[in-house]
C-alpha cells in the first residue's frame, strides 16, 4: 500500500476513534443547553483552534487548485451541509441512545456509493448486498417490538445521508485546496448557520454555557478541531471508499464509549443489528472497490 494512503487511513481510524467517543460530550452538552447551541460553540471552538493552524501553514501544492472565490464558497457550501448532519444528529441523540446514534450515522458508509449512482456510476451487486444486510441490521437494532422506530433514529438515519453527501464534498474539494483553509472555513459555517438556529428556536443562559463548558471543549477541541480537521487532511490521499469505510467505525467507538462512560447497554437483537450493520458496511466498501467514487 502507498505510504501516503497507509498514513491517510491512519489518520482516518483516529478520526472514527475521536468521533465515536464525542458522542458521548454531546449527550452531556446537551443537559445544560440546546443542540443547535452546542454545535455552534463547539464547531466555532474548533474552528478557532484550526484558524490558528492555518494561517502558520504552508499550503500545499495542487495540480487543479479552485479559484479562491471557488474554494470559498465549496467551503461554505460543505459548511451548510455539515450543519444538516450535525444538526439531525445532535437533536436524535435526544430521542435514541448512542450505540444506536452511532451505528445508524455510520449508514453513510453504504449511501456514499449509492449515491454515485446519481452521477451515472453503476454500483457492483456486493454494494446492493451490503445494503441489504445494513437494512436489516437498522431493523432489529431501531424496530422495537410494536413495530415503531423511535423519532431519534429516523433523525440519525435523515443525518447519514448528509454525511454521506460531505464525504463526497470533501473528496471532491480536498484535492483542490488548502485542507486547513478548508476545515476552518466550514466550521466557522456551520458554526454561524447553528447559532442563527439557536438564537431562533432556543433559551439561551450564561449558567447553561458555563455548566457545559467541558461537553463544548470535548467537542470543540477534539471532535471538531481534530476529528474533522483529520477527516480533509486525510481524504487529500485517502479514496472516498477507504474514508467512508475507516469513518463508519466510529460506529463502534460510539457504542464502547456509552458503555463506558453512560452505562448504555445492548441487548442481544440490538447486537445483532449492529453486527449486521457493519458486516453490510465492510462488505460494501471492502468488496466494491478502492477507487474514488463521485466526486474523486
Amino acid at each position: 500500500m502507498h505510504a501516503r494512503v497507509l498514513r491517510a487511513d491512519l489518520l482516518l481510524l483516529l478520526t472514527a476513534a475521536i468521533w465515536g467517543s464525542g458522542f458521548v460530550a454531546q449527550r452531556l452538552g446537551m443537559e445544560s443547553i440546546g443542540p443547535m447551541l452546542y454545535s455552534a460553540l463547539r464547531f466555532a471552538l474548533g474552528g478557532l483552534v484550526v484558524l490558528l493552524l492555518a494561517l502558520r501553514a504552508d499550503p500545499r501544492p495542487s495540480a487543479r487548485p479552485l479559484a479562491p472565490r471557488a474554494a470559498l464558497g465549496a467551503a461554505l457550501l460543505a459548511g451548510l451541509v455539515l450543519f444538516g448532519g450535525v444538526t439531525l444528529q445532535q437533536i436524535g441523540l435526544q430521542y435514541t441512545s448512542i450505540a444506536n446514534a452511532g451505528f445508524i450515522t455510520g449508514l453513510y458508509v453504504v449511501l456514499v456509493p449509492l449515491l454515485g449512482l446519481l452521477t451515472g456510476q453503476r454500483a457492483p451487486a456486493v454494494v446492493w448486498i451490503g445494503a441489504g444486510l445494513a437494512v436489516i441490521g437498522l431493523f432489529l437494532l431501531s424496530v422495537r417490538g410494536d413495530f415503531t422506530v423511535a423519532a431519534g433514529d429516523w433523525l440519525q438515519l435523515a443525518g447519514a445521508l448528509c454525511w454521506a453527501v460531505h464525504v463526497l464534498l470533501i473528496d471532491a474539494l480536498a484535492p483542490r485546496t488548502h485542507a486547513l483553509r478548508l476545515a476552518c472555513r466550514q466550521f466557522f459555517a456551520c458554526a454561524a448557520a447553528s447559532l442563527i438556529a439557536a438564537l431562533l428556536f432556543e433559551p439561551i443562559e450564561w449558567a447553561g454555557i458555563v455548566a457545559a463548558a467541558p461537553a463544548i471543549a470535548w467537542g470543540g477541541l477534539l471532535s471538531v478541531g481534530t476529528g474533522y480537521t483529520l477527516q480533509v487532511i486525510a481524504q487529500q490521499d485517502a479514496p472516498a471508499a477507504h474514508a467512508a469505510l475507516l469513518m463508519s467505525l466510529e460506529a463502534v467507538f460510539a457504542a464502547l464509549a456509552g458503555w463506558w462512560w453512560l452505562g448504555e447497554g445492548l441487548d442481544a437483537r440490538a447486537l445483532a443489528g449492529c453486527t449486521l450493520m457493519l458486516a453490510g458496511m465492510l462488505l460494501a466498501q471492502g468488496l466494491a472497490g478502492g477507487g474514488r467514487p463521485a466526486g474523486g
